[in-house]
């Protein structure tokens, strides 16, 4: 179907996990989403948010980027309409040059702001967004022209539903809001909440989220207790899964992979050690030499090329080391290496949704209850067997890994099958789920 209900064309503006798109999960939910309404909607005007329109054209053509006010107009606009026909790599290298000189200009101004002056300097939007919760983006033109003759304001999955994010946390109630102001059907798909401690946030999600037509989980540990707190109704919470486990378990090879793969994420958010980092690296060094295996560093996230700093170290002292990926790929080239494995040792969440969706064991490295939470929560759905969790400030750290590393490569033919059952569950429950969401369009009684 690609009508409402009036006759009129579907029209959804999606709020995107991470704007700039340089992140390899948060692109395998949205291009999961994307599908999955193309193939209900087959006619539709899909509406994303975004900070760059030529990587997000490069990698979705038929796809209306919206700008969030990040990259200027003027470069913008040419650039989104030339995004499809650049392809990846150049596609990518504008936005990163753009996100480069926003970043300058943005040090230009704070000197200005702190410099000894005699009036206030003011600056416009486009470019005073990095303080506190942000401007409200719902104002923006671009944006208020994608809610024009909106059919559904769609929030896919993220990690961000938390007191580690506030700026993605208040820009995605703000346009949920801003959606049910105008009497426009609002659901959230494939969400990670939590932790949320901070009363600010605490009360603006308790104000917005009680509102939202459907809410679906990633996990069942925290995320519904969390909502029920916040006064959301129980018949509006469902809870699915990683909606990225549907691109990783197509992918899934019959043969059982080889390679022993790594990924250190080492961000403000998930700090970590000098030593730890170097204990990981010896771990998984003398792991993978003990079985013969080849390592395989794999990157998740490329915003400021902070999985590629933190996991290239890992194996530069090893003999056997597969070529890194490039820095503009697509998720499926991702999830296909990670198919290659017989286990992965990962600080990023999403790796670990690709290998056990392809029924590969896991090592998860955590550094902060935000990562505890959200791959105890990714374990759990997994009935809790392919998962192992390993704290990076555990004073035997090096050897934690090795032995959990070892007891999952000898594990890994026994837990396969198992694993893939349950992605398989989690799969069909996402599809409910979007059933679900497609109603309140085809069938507004229901609301």
């Amino acid at each position: 179907m690609t009508r409402n209900v009036d006759n009129s064309p579907v029209r959804v503006v999606v709020q995107n996990g991470e704007h700039w798109m340089r992140n390899i999960g948060d692109l395998a939910m949205l291009s999961v989403a994307l599908r999955r309404m193309r193939e209900h909607w087959s006619g539709a005007s899909l509406h994303v948010m975004t900070s760059a329109p030529a990587l997000l054209r490069a990698y979705h053509p038929d796809i209306q980027p919206v700008s969030d006010g990040r990259m200027p107009r003027f470069l913008g606009e040419p650039l989104a309409a030339a995004g499809s026909r650049l392809g990846l790599v150049v596609a990518g290298l504008a936005s990163m040059g753009s996100l480069r000189a926003r970043e300058g200009l943005l040090g230009v101004v704070e000197r200005l702001r702190n410099a000894p002056r005699a009036a206030p300097v003011t600056t416009s939007a486009e470019v005073s967004d990095s303080d506190g919760a942000g401007p409200d983006i719902s104002s923006r033109p671009a944006v208020e022209a994608a809610f024009r003759e909106a059919s559904l304001v769609l929030a896919i999955g993220g990690g961000y539903m938390n007191d580690v994010d506030p700026w993605q946390f208040h820009r995605t109630l703000d346009l949920l809001h801003h959606g049910m102001q105008r009497g426009v059907p609002t659901a959230m798909v494939g969400q990670g909440f939590g932790p949320l401690t901070e009363p600010s946030l605490v009360a603006r999600a308790a104000e917005v989220l009680p509102g939202v037509d459907l809410i679906a989980l990633r996990e069942d540990r925290v995320g519904p207790d969390l909502l029920a707190g916040l006064g959301v109704p129980a018949d509006r919470i469902v809870v699915t899964g990683d909606d990225a486990i549907e691109l990783a378990y197509a992918v899934r090879q019959d043969e059982l992979g080889t390679g022993l793969g790594v990924c250190l994420r080492v961000a403000g958010y998930s700090p970590v050690a000098v030593r730890a980092q170097e204990a990981v690296g010896r771990a998984v060094r003398a792991v993978a030499g003990g079985f013969g295996a080849r390592l395989v560093p794999l990157v998740i996230s490329e915003q400021g090329a902070e999985d590629r700093r933190s996991t290239l170290p890992l194996v530069a002292e090893y003999l056997d080391v597969a070529p890194v990926q490039g820095r503009f790929v697509t998720p499926v080239e991702v999830a296909r290496r990670v198919g290659g494995c017989r286990l992965v040792v990962t600080g990023a969440y999403h790796l670990a949704v690709f290998a056990l969706a392809q029924g590969i064991p896991v090592v998860g490295l955590s550094s902060s209850r935000y990562y505890d939470e959200k791959l105890l929560g990714l374990d759990a759905m997994f009935g809790g067997e392919g998962l192992h969790l390993v704290r990076l400030d555990d004073p035997d750290l090096e050897d934690r890994v090795a032995s959990a590393a070892r007891s999952a490569w000898e594990r890994a033919p026994a837990l396969r099958s198992g694993l893939r059952e349950r992605a398989s569950a989690q799969i069909e429950r996402g599809k409910a789920a979007y059933e679900r969401v497609f109603s309140l369009v085809d069938d507004p009684s229901i609301r």
